[in-house]
């Protein structure tokens, strides 16, 4: 909430917009950030990026990138938080075993959208 309500996350999402135009390295950036920052402002302060309408396939793609990218280190969601604290993870065990996989996750998802989004629907 403090990144938010000082702008950073909005100064860093319209800094990753300037420097690459293409929108879909960006959200998987975001996505990659959210892994470290709470996802509802990250969304928050990409809804000022973008000047799409509503309906425009960008937003599943955000809403993917931050729900998914949250899951690559454990403390990226509210679940691997619960997860640590009830099954006594350790950060550094989720980062070394499970990491890569929501990592591999996350890419393959975000291709097969691409894929989907460019050339079936």
């Amino acid at each position: 909430a403090a990144l938010e309500s000082l702008g950073l996350l909005f100064n860093f999402a319209e800094g990753l917009n300037a420097a690459i135009p293409n929108t879909d390295i960006v959200v998987s950036l975001l996505g990659i950030a959210s892994a470290v920052i709470d996802n509802v402002p990250l969304v928050a302060a990409s809804m000022g990026m973008f000047s799409m309408p509503t309906d425009d396939p960008i937003w599943h793609l955000i809403a993917y990138s931050a729900g998914t990218g949250g899951s690559m280190l454990v403390i990226g969601s509210a679940a691997g938080v619960v997860a640590m604290g009830m099954e006594k993870i350790d950060f550094f065990w989720y980062f070394k075993k499970i990491t890569w996989l929501a990592l591999m996750g996350f890419i393959s998802g975000f291709i097969t959208f691409i894929v989907m989004r460019d050339f079936i629907l």
